[in-house]
């Protein structure tokens, strides 16, 4: 029996799947977190205090407390205040908040975001090609003749319009 094209996708497209059901998962499970990254959804607490050098500017103080951006609000006598806490100019003494994603959150996130600087930024390519592939071959799991082919055409057009529509309105 000779086997055609469509049997190599349909038995490609089982077992691929099925090896990517830990990954799909991952990014499906960061990618909605990802949603809420300029929130504090998710992040969890901690007070900080250390110890830093004396007489810091707004610049190298956040630069030392890896925070992003950092204003100074006010200050008092020698104390700079900002939103995330205090730093003493005097004494080096800095006290704040650092809001953190949990540790697995926070892997499946890097993961999720993986650049070429990222010694696994070939899963994201492996994993990227891997959901084309997904898509032309979902038009050879069935014979074209079939009620099911034809309404999954119906519903891909479908969602393809919809991706138009979020992605240019």
């Amino acid at each position: 029996m000779k086997k055609n094209t469509g049997y190599y996708f349909r038995l490609i497209h089982r077992y691929l799947g099925f090896y990517l059901v830990g990954v799909m998962a991952v990014y499906a499970f960061s990618g909605t977190i990802m949603i809420f990254r300029r929130t504090d959804t998710f992040k969890k607490v901690t007070e900080v205090q250390t110890q830093l050098e004396p007489q810091l500017d707004e610049y190298t103080l956040g630069k030392n407390l890896s925070i992003k951006n950092l204003k100074i609000t006010k200050t008092e006598d020698e104390v700079l205040y900002f939103a995330e806490g205090q730093y003493n100019q005097t004494t080096g003494e800095a006290l704040y908040l650092k809001k953190e994603l949990p540790y697995v959150i926070e892997k499946m996130e890097k993961l999720h975001k993986a650049t070429t600087e990222s010694p696994i930024y070939w899963l994201n390519i492996f994993f990227g090609v891997s959901l084309l592939f997904f898509v032309v071959s979902a038009f050879w799991m069935f014979l074209p003749q079939t009620t099911v082919f034809k309404k999954g055409v119906y519903f891909s057009l479908a969602g393809l319009v919809m991706t138009l529509l979020i992605l240019f309105l």
